[in-house]
């Protein structure tokens, strides 16, 4: 246990949850506003940039799931284009929220850029793609958020490096993260966050805690480690159409989150007396007298 914490930064993923439907999505910013959630996070990708030929016209590899015959026409169906993008940065804003997206290449990863938001996540999948980290080393301001799922040891030490540089890395927010959904909690690893913590934290502004599993019982544990930023998946419905969804939390569980995380932080903290206030009418009428 850390001797000090500061107060957890509480991330709702929507990424492509909204299903392609702006009112949906719109619909997701009110729950987590009322969830006491700080920040929002949507996807932004340029499917023909990243996608070969062949894997845009491919058929979707789990059909119950798709939004289009092909893969490719499945990923456009969900974006979003940055006009988009910008009304829904303003809408939570208005709602008191922070914006930001995931990006998975360099089209989307300028286009992100041109919005300002206070930090640009960048996932897995993508964080060994050093062209676009250059663009978000070089190109913008705000935190870069990187998450380390099914990412080597050696490959986390070359992203923290490339950052170092010039001189960056202490934007960088380093994310603990099992890439699987969902995942089992034998997978999810957590003692990972520690790993992070010595390895990188006096070289980066923070770590974080991806979390694709079920439920929260163990998002408190994460931050209890250190994590002090907390990334779950968020939906309306886990039964809708789509891979993400089995691995998010519905309204209620993203309400809990919130409420519990808030409630770890103000109770994490030594005593300010040796007989708190609150104990004071109860040691004179219950300790024991000798």
């Amino acid at each position: 246990m850390l001797e000090e914490y500061v107060q957890p930064n509480v991330i709702a993923e929507i990424g492509c949850n909204h299903k392609g439907d702006m009112v949906i999505a719109k619909q997701l910013l009110d729950v987590a506003a009322e969830s006491g959630v700080q920040i929002v996070k949507f996807q932004k990708r340029t499917n023909r940039e990243l996608l070969t030929k062949e894997q845009y016209n491919a058929p979707h590899p789990n059909p119950i799931h798709a939004y289009g015959i092909t893969y490719g026409e499945h990923r456009e169906f969900l974006e979003f284009d940055l006009d988009q993008h910008k009304e829904l940065k303003l809408y939570a804003e208005d709602l008191g929220m922070i914006y930001s997206s995931s990006v998975w290449d360099v089209t989307a990863a300028k286009e992100i850029i041109s919005l300002k938001p206070d930090f640009i996540k960048v996932p897995s999948a993508c964080n060994n793609h050093f062209k676009m980290l250059q663009v978000l080393r070089d190109e913008y301001n705000g935190q870069v958020h990187i998450s380390f799922g099914m990412t080597k040891r050696e490959e986390e030490e070359e992203i923290v490096c490339f950052f170092e540089k010039n001189n960056q890395s202490n934007r960088l927010v380093l994310y603990a993260c099992t890439s699987g959904y969902p995942v089992p909690f034998n997978d999810v690893c957590m003692l990972e966050i520690s790993r992070l913590r010595k390895s990188f934290l006096d070289r980066v502004a923070a770590i974080g805690f991806s979390g694709h599993h079920l439920g929260i019982a163990i998002d408190i544990a994460a931050y209890t480690l250190g994590a002090n930023w907390i990334e779950r998946h968020f939906t309306l419905d886990r039964t809708w159409k789509g891979t993400d969804h089995s691995a998010s939390l519905e309204p209620a569980g993203l309400r809990k989150l919130a409420r519990d995380l808030k409630a770890t932080y103000k109770s994490l903290r030594f005593k300010e007396s040796e007989i708190l206030n609150i104990e004071k009418e109860q040691r004179d009428k219950l300790k024991y007298r000798k």
